[in-house]
């Protein structure tokens, strides 16, 4: 297993040129010179990345608090705050995660700027899940400390984080490739099957804001997906031979178990009284979002899902939509709409 070692913060001694480049083992100066570019879909990713910027105050969150208080079953209630609390963790690892353990292994410039622009949406995120959690809740530590009580989130969060820890104690190629594979179960299936349950609650009318925020989230969260499968696929390109049969038979088992994991989650967080989120449905909806994620990286899909829900991307689309589903009225589609033949 080759070990790799983090980039040093200056290196004046390095003649590395831009074609010498490398996603990670690499030995770059540490000056960011943005005007000669190797992965340029990395710096089209900055730009896009840029033209998404939000603020969390931007959605206003009065109707939620009576809706929480008055107009949800006892059911959707649970279901809201286990889902909140899920991803509260989740934009918590991440941030972390990208500072301290990936970021610091990537001797691409380019690709280092748009992973420190993904930990600062992470970060606004948790400002996001800290505004829903004060405008409906009146204990805030019942759901930041859900965690601690429970055990079935409890061992979800341990579940994920297990890949990232594994790379932190023993840093190697292997263990930050399978990292970022793991990015990609992360942000692409475990996030969206969340925001779907904010989704499934605003078809009915209920709690409008957050599904709003939950939308600006979402719009992050395609520019993170994009940036690790870009880096996996230059990888393959460039580094074919860290692709062993091994690997992509555990990769694709990860991807079996974040199914069945997330699957098991989203039964809990309803317990079949979510109007439009049935087992049956929930699986086969992780199933797709599954395929289409290994597609994307150059593996086989598994299931042959279809989305069971296509009306979930209707209500996460800021670029397809005239008018914003929640407020109705027109909102600025342009800003950070994505062309994916840049990347």
């Amino acid at each position: 297993m080759n070990t790799i070692h983090r980039k040093q913060i200056y290196n004046p001694e390095s003649q590395e040129s831009v074609s010498d480049r490398k996603i990670f083992g690499g030995n770059p100066t540490s000056i960011f010179d943005l005007n000669r570019i190797k992965y340029q879909w990395a710096y089209n990713l900055w730009k896009v990345m840029l033209a998404n910027t939000w603020f969390p105050e931007e959605v206003n969150m009065n109707a939620d608090k009576r809706d929480y208080n008055g107009g949800l079953t006892a059911q959707e209630k649970l279901g809201y705050d286990r889902a909140l609390a899920q991803l509260i963790f989740m934009d918590s690892l991440q941030t972390n995660n990208l500072i301290d353990n990936v970021n610091p292994y990537i001797t691409s410039p380019e690709i280092n700027l748009i992973l420190v622009r993904q930990a600062f949406e992470e970060a606004l995120h948790s400002q996001s899940y800290a505004v829903m959690v004060e405008s409906i809740s009146v204990n805030t530590d019942e759901i930041y400390d859900m965690w601690r009580v429970d055990m079935q989130l409890r061992s979800k969060n341990d579940h994920i984080a297990n890949v990232y820890i594994e790379l932190a104690q023993q840093p190697s190629e292997r263990n930050l490739l399978k990292a970022m594979f793991a990015n990609q179960i992360l942000e692409g299936i475990y996030f969206y099957s969340g925001f779907s349950f904010f989704y499934t609650l605003a078809r009915s009318g209920k709690m409008l804001g957050s599904a709003q925020m939950i939308r600006f989230i979402q719009r992050d969260e395609v520019t993170h997906l994009l940036l690790f499968q870009n880096m996996i696929n230059s990888l393959r390109k460039e580094r074919s031979e860290l692709f062993t049969p091994s690997l992509e038979e555990e990769v694709i088992e990860m991807f079996r178990r974040a199914v069945d994991v997330e699957s098991k989650w989203g039964e809990y967080i309803t317990q079949g009284q979510i109007l439009g989120l049935t087992t049956e449905i929930i699986r086969e909806y992780i199933q797709h979002l599954a395929d289409d994620r290994l597609k994307a990286v150059g593996l086989p899909q598994l299931y042959g899902s279809k989305n069971p829900i296509r009306w979930v991307d209707q209500f996460a689309s800021f670029n397809e939509q005239k008018t914003n589903f929640f407020e109705a009225k027109v909102t600025n589609y342009a800003k950070g709409s994505i062309n994916f033949d840049d990347f």
